[in-house]
């Protein structure tokens, strides 16, 4: 394989990557009832059923957010994508975390069937995952935050400049793990899970 067909799967993959996290926070803040229920639309995506938002605002505000990080994850900068609910005093009260591993010299032809396969089974485990999870408190909000393994120069692409250091408040003591589902292959190693805060943290 030449470098410009390797290119093009690494580029297949952030693409179908990006697609698929879209989607997926889409489900998790329909999975959490930040909003009523009618403020979404069932949809049809790999052959499962999902939740979209219908209120424009809302659904380009994860459309541009996911879309803009696409050529980083091209260039393997990102590390974890969260979506995190805060209580009334802006400290974090739940975590969905996608830690995600793009395979930069994979030299094979993707094979886009196998990849929507495995991404399809994070969409049917997230559906039933709500046990799982924490009650939000009333007057919640929440964020989309991407981690970076380096950070982007604003020089690279228009698109680091629409990403700003956050100021977010975190934890103090390691926080609760809970696995959702993960995948191990070729050319992409994904995980999410949860993160709650340690019984042993400290009240604001």
């Amino acid at each position: 394989m030449d470098r410009r067909e390797n290119q093009s799967s690494e580029g297949e993959t952030a693409r179908i990557l990006v697609e698929f996290l879209e989607v997926a926070i889409n489900s998790i803040v329909f999975l959490k009832g930040v909003y009523p229920s009618g403020a979404f639309e069932r949809r049809r995506y790999m052959n499962v059923v999902v939740q979209r938002a219908r209120h424009t605002q809302l659904r380009d505000y994860i459309h541009s957010t996911v879309s803009t990080l696409l050529p980083f994850i091209q260039k393997g900068l990102v590390e974890r994508v969260a979506v995190i609910f805060f209580n009334a005093d802006c400290i974090p009260v739940e975590r969905f975390v996608f830690k995600l591993v793009v395979n930069q010299s994979y030299g094979s032809k993707l094979e886009e069937a196998d990849l929507e396969f495995s991404l399809r089974s994070f969409l049917i485990k997230l559906s039933v995952s709500e046990s799982l999870t924490k009650a939000l408190p009333r007057d919640c909000r929440w964020e989309i935050i991407a981690y970076f393994r380096s950070l982007p120069q604003a020089s690279m692409s228009k698109d680091a400049e629409l990403w700003t250091p956050t100021d977010t408040r975190q934890w103090q003591q390691p926080p609760i793990l809970i696995p959702i589902k993960s995948m191990s292959s070729e050319p992409l190693c994904l995980q999410l899970y949860l993160e709650h805060p340690s019984s042993s943290e400290p009240k604001p």
